[in-house]
């Protein structure tokens, strides 16, 4: 009963912002900071271009998306990693002690 209560409380949190206001337009920093740019300097030219320019907005989202579960992925093990060597370090510390 509480997991589904926490589930729904999540799934709320994620819609209502939507259902509230669902026209209005999510830009970017990144879209946000250029169009600054250009309106304060109209002859601005950037040092240099993309790589890469994915056909699409859902494909860039996607390429994040996968971008940040790879990191998200390296970090925990990174972290399990570190934290396994620190348990056996104590256990072996604790039964060369004894």
């Amino acid at each position: 009963m509480v997991t589904a209560l926490l589930v729904l409380a999540v799934v709320a949190l994620f819609a209502l912002p939507l259902l509230i206001d669902g026209g209005s337009d999510y830009a970017g920093t990144d879209s946000q900071a250029t169009e600054l740019i250009e309106e304060s300097d109209p002859g601005y030219e950037p040092w240099f271009s993309s790589v890469f320019s994915p056909g699409s907005a859902e494909v860039e989202s996607g390429l994040f998306a996968l971008q940040a579960a790879l990191g998200g992925g390296v970090l925990g093990y990174v972290l399990g990693r570190l934290r396994g060597r620190r348990t056996a370090g104590k256990a072996a510390e604790e039964a060369g002690g004894s």
